[in-house]
């Protein structure tokens, strides 16, 4: 017998946003599964407004608006039991991100929740990604937005650290990102990383999944920090035209993956990591599960 709902995550991110709905299907003998059923994403890009101008433009508060409503439209066709939208760097940052958060609710019936990054972490944390941490080994968790990175450290399968600076993707393309930025960075690393003696990066992001499918590896196998860097290398030498037509990136993918490789490599190059894991997993995915495990909890 199963129970097969709904559930759909809206991740509200500084370079785009997606919809994910989901299907949660709880088997009487067995352990609940939840298989992706659809996922649109709309490249925004709200942090190019609000990390140059400090708030979000006309011109994207109705691109923004209008992918909203069509994303209520998609929810209400898949007949979604639950949802939850999450906000995150650009939202935070915006001085009408709040003002325009209580709009999108008038207009569309969606709530959405400016969350902070500790908050962002932790639905994170609520994904598979525990099944990727081994109790006896240690591990930088590293996720790379386009407003914000947020760090999580393992030791022993339990949480002994977590951060989020204010480097990400596209603050990197507008170069809003400063030398004392990149020292708090490595610093931060460096010290919490410095007693282990073996450390594994698990990265999470729709650019380091770019990465791992250029790698053409299998799923499961690692990258490694020689294979990043040269990588990165081999994109920086190569011009915007030549990565989204060579390498069939999109054109919102092809400028960001740049940074996010450079994020990557200074968070493995601080913590000595030598092999990044990619599990495909982001705050979509966690919002689906919390939500999930909340409902049960209250059952």
């Amino acid at each position: 017998m199963l129970n097969i709902s709904k559930y759909a995550a809206i991740d509200i991110g500084s370079n785009a946003i997606r919809l994910l709905v989901a299907n949660v299907i709880e088997q009487e003998n067995g352990p609940t599964l939840f298989r992706k059923n659809a996922l649109v994403r709309v490249p925004i890009r709200l942090g190019e407004d609000v990390f140059i101008n400090g708030e979000i433009s006309l011109k994207n508060q109705k691109r923004m608006e209008d992918a909203m409503k069509a994303f209520r439209l998609l929810m209400n066709a898949h007949e979604v039991k639950q949802y939850r939208a999450c906000a995150t760097s650009a939202m935070r940052d915006a001085k009408n991100g709040h003002a325009f958060a209580k709009k999108i609710k008038e207009t569309t019936d969606i709530n959405i929740e400016i969350i902070d990054g500790e908050e962002e972490a932790q639905i994170i944390a609520a994904t598979d990604l525990q099944s990727f941490i081994k109790e006896d080994r240690t591990y930088i968790y590293v996720d790379v937005g386009g407003g914000s990175t947020e760090i999580t450290i393992y030791h022993m399968g339990e949480v002994v650290a977590s951060k989020s600076f204010k480097i990400g993707t596209v603050r990197l393309l507008n170069d809003l990102v400063s030398s004392e930025d990149w020292d708090v960075f490595k610093n931060w690393i460096h010290q919490h990383c410095k007693d282990f003696s073996h450390i594994d990066l698990i990265g999470s992001g729709g650019n380091i999944n770019k990465v791992f499918k250029l790698s053409t590896k299998k799923p499961g196998k690692t990258l490694s920090y020689l294979f990043l860097s040269q990588l990165y290398k081999d994109l920086s030498a190569m011009s915007y035209e030549q990565r989204v037509i060579d390498l069939q990136l999109n054109p919102d993918r092809a400028d960001v993956i740049i940074p996010a490789l450079r994020i990557y490599l200074q968070a493995m190059k601080s913590s000595k990591a030598k092999q990044i894991i990619v599990p495909k997993i982001g705050l979509a995915d966690g919002i689906i599960k919390s939500l999930y495990l909340s409902k049960k909890m209250l059952t």
